[in-house]
Parts: C-alpha cells; structure tokens; sequence
C-alpha cells in the first residue's frame, strides 16, 4: 500500500473534486432549467410539439453518455463548416462539451420526470383550480408545476446522483476532475488501487452529501403532500 503518495497528492484530488462539483452544478442547473419548459410542453397529449420532445429524450435516453460526449467533443469537429463558424471557439472545449453533454443528457431525463409529474396529479387538484376560475397559465404556474417539481424530488435525486457519476467522463476529454486526478497519480506512480478508491472515496461522499440534501427537500416540501 502506498498511502503516502495520495498524501502527497491530496491538493491534486481536491481540485478534481472541485472540477466534479462545477461539472455537476452547471449541468444540472441547467438541465433543470431547460426540462421545466419541455416538460410543460411534452404534457400536452396529442400535439407535434410533444412528440418532437419525446423523439429528444428518447434519443438522450437511448444512447449512452459517453457516445453523446464522443459525437460532441470529436465528431462535430469532423465538419468544415463547424470549425469555420463562430461557435467553433467553444466547441473546440472541452469544458464546453462537456457542460453540453451533460446538460442534454440530464435535460432528457429530467423533462421526462417531471412530466410523468405532471400527469401524476391528482385530479382533485386542477379541479379545484379550475372551478375557482383560474387561467390554463395561471393553473400551471401556481399549482400544476409546483406540486409536480416537489413530486418528482425522490426521482431527480435519483438522477442527480447519477449525473455525478457521469461526470467522470469527462477525464476522457481531458478534463482533470476526480477521475482524471485518479488517472493520472496511476500514470505517474502506478498504483491503480489506491489512486483509484481515494476517487471511489470522494465520490461516495459526494453522493452522501447529495443524499443528505434531497433528504432535506424532500422533508421540507414533498413530505407535507403525502397523506397522513
């Protein structure tokens, strides 16, 4: 066992962890932000706007993670016209690939949960808002979104953990996070064990963490929904 050596690259697994938690904010927060509007969207039963967003996270859903990162960060490169145009200066990083990877990814997913929430509601709920006379908009904004974010908080933590997970793709990019670090103090010292379990370490406090925190939204704004 060389221990001493993750000692002495400790600074090396923090920074990585950091990288892991900017990876993972910026995705989520903006896979969020993007699944609430498709996933109103994809609610409505019957339309082409439904089906088009269906067709999306399907395919998301579908294919795995590191083949969307691959086509992102190595495949679109492949074209003339991408590395011609103004948005090559951010395709050509890999920190940019990898938010957008991740946030597509995570913004199937998540539509798809929040949707299934949606449709979850209890009748008795827009019924009750429609016989008060409230709007479609007004409805969605004040009742049907709200109860259906706070009833799909046991599925998205499950997602949010897996999304940290995910982002251990990203060494493959060149992106130093967790995993990256692990790699590379086996590259420098060639201790695959130990380099490898100080990651799995952090990650599973991590996750903990994660878990502590959803267990505490989920006390605060789902429990007080669950019949008694």
């Amino acid at each position: 066992m060389s221990f001493d050596i993750i000692a002495d690259n400790i600074a090396l697994y923090l920074d990585g962890a950091l990288t892991t938690l900017a990876l993972l904010l910026i995705s989520l927060l903006l896979g969020l932000a993007l699944a609430i509007p498709l996933a109103l969207l994809r609610s409505l039963q019957g339309s082409w706007i439904s089906r088009l967003i269906w067709v999306y996270t399907y395919v998301f859903r579908g294919t795995p993670m590191l083949v969307q990162l691959f086509l992102i960060y190595y495949g679109l490169a492949q074209f003339e016209a991408v590395r011609e145009s103004i948005f090559w200066q951010l395709l050509s990083s890999a920190w940019f690939c990898a938010c957008l990877s991740f946030t597509l990814n995570t913004c199937a997913y998540t539509t798809e949960i929040i949707a299934g929430s949606i449709r979850a509601l209890p009748a008795g709920e827009i019924e009750a808002a429609k016989a008060i006379g409230m709007s479609r908009s007004v409805m969605f904004r004040r009742i049907v979104l709200p109860s259906a974010l706070r009833r799909a908080l046991p599925a998205y933590s499950n997602e949010a953990i897996f999304m940290l997970h995910g982002t251990a793709l990203a060494s493959i990019v060149t992106i130093l996070d967790l995993t990256g670090a692990a790699r590379q103090v086996n590259a420098t010292h060639y201790i695959p064990f130990e380099a490898f379990i100080t990651a799995a370490l952090f990650y599973f406090l991590l996750t903990l963490i994660l878990v502590g925190l959803f267990h505490k939204a989920e006390a605060r704004w789902l429990k007080p929904l669950l019949p008694r």
